[in-house]
């Protein structure tokens, strides 16, 4: 380790010492209990109805007929499976032309070189995902900015009190990964973590006003549905932290899967976040740590630290090509260790960022590399799309898709 790495280290240990003793050690009473008594209900709902997640048709969202106990639904679990957001067929046609983009620019034989630019997973239990660097084929381009993910996003910020954070009605797009998982599969694993920050979570001003009730000791108040101060969080930064504001992370499944396939887990539980906090202020945490969050790193879940929280993990049900999942982003979510299916497990991830002045300065920058095929400013700079033939260009933008990555005057 160099000089400065040290430095920086040395730095970082510091700022948590003092949060932690600018914190002191609140009370954890009836949060234990809390999630103990909301996972064991997961896991009844899991057995007894295949799936713990809260599940919704987009039609439903269309025609504005969600019932209110859908809804608070939604909000006490953090997440919903939405179905047929796009049609079956459309989903398929895209699986199979990004199979040919993947193959025809040989993008497995260009990463070689490039492999281990993105450090991001690299401290949970399995760091080789099979999640591929491409940002700007025609298909992802296209669920982006259809009409049908628009309606869906302004339904999805309406969950939230925007408490004048942000514009819900309108989104920027955030451009991210694929992922593509090989039937057999056991590498690409992710371990329980939440994204979006891990120490900072307890150092950065903003997250410690939007967690105030939290650690002033009144857990039950805290609203995790209440943006205020969302917008100003600053992260350490670091390839692939997100310098957006995400109401949501999610994706739409581009071929089947489901519990065993592979595919995403999560601890649908909103409020999961207040035994986090809590816990890693507790007398049994060395003064310099936080239950293991690093900077710069995805905030891990683990079983030493929280296991009362794990016990809640569940798979998402099936998923056929065109349905999608997205989930609150202080949410635990994982991926199974294992893809014990028979065919890969192909996602788009598509987050919802609504329009703010954060999101709007980081689709600028964004805007830019996809005029020229490079990887977005949040991402290792692995810029596999420069040259590659079949990417989207400018001309395959709708007007909406333009008003989304800033390309208009809007």
């Amino acid at each position: 380790m160099t000089d400065k790495a040290e430095t920086a280290q040395e730095q970082i240990r510091g700022e948590i010492t003092a949060a932690r003793r600018e914190l002191g050690i609140p009370e954890m009473r009836g949060v234990e209990e809390y999630v103990r008594d909301e996972c064991a209900v997961l896991r009844r709902e899991a057995d007894a109805h295949g799936s713990a997640v809260p599940e919704i048709a987009y039609e439903d969202v269309a025609r504005g007929t969600v019932s209110a106990a859908s809804v608070a639904r939604i909000r006490r679990r953090g997440c919903v499976v939405v179905r047929g957001v796009y049609e079956r067929a459309l989903a398929e046609e895209w699986n199979s032309e990004i199979a040919r983009y993947i193959e025809d620019n040989d993008y497995q034989g260009k990463s070689l070189s490039r492999r281990g630019m993105d450090k991001y997973f690299s401290d949970l239990a399995a760091d080789a995902p099979q999640i591929y660097a491409l940002y700007w084929s025609r298909p992802q381009v296209m669920a982006r900015q259809g009409g049908r993910m628009a309606v869906l996003k302004r339904f999805l910020n309406g969950l939230w009190d925007a408490a004048g954070e942000f514009d819900g009605a309108e989104d920027y797009t955030y451009a991210d990964r694929l992922r593509r998982r090989r039937a057999g599969d056991d590498t690409l694993g992710l371990s329980p973590h939440i994204d979006g920050g891990s120490y900072e979570r307890w150092t950065d001003a903003a997250f410690r006003e939007i967690y105030a009730p939290v650690f002033e000791g009144r857990w039950a108040d805290y609203d995790p549905w209440c943006a205020r101060r969302r917008t100003a969080v600053e992260n350490f930064p670091s390839p692939a932290v997100c310098s957006m504001f995400r109401s949501f992370q999610g994706w739409v499944a581009l071929s089947g899967q489901g519990v065993g396939d592979g595919t995403l887990q999560m601890v649908p539980v909103a409020n999961g976040i207040v035994y986090l906090l809590l816990r890693a202020l507790q007398g049994d945490v060395g003064e310099g740590e936080l239950c293991g969050a690093e900077p710069g790193r995805a905030l891990g879940v683990l079983p030493e630290w929280h296991g009362d929280l794990l016990e809640g993990l569940v798979t998402v049900p099936w998923m056929d090509p065109g349905d999608g999942v997205w989930w609150h982003p202080d949410l635990v979510h994982g991926v199974e260790s294992r893809h014990g299916g028979s065919e890969s497990s192909n996602v788009i991830y598509v987050g919802v960022s609504p329009r703010c002045e954060k999101n709007r300065l980081y689709g600028e920058r964004q805007a830019r590399a996809f005029l020229e095929g490079r990887s977005p400013p949040d991402f290792a700079s692995e810029d596999y799309e420069v040259d590659f033939a079949g990417r989207a260009l400018e001309s395959d933008l709708s007007d909406l898709g333009r008003a989304q990555m800033t390309l208009d005057n809007n």
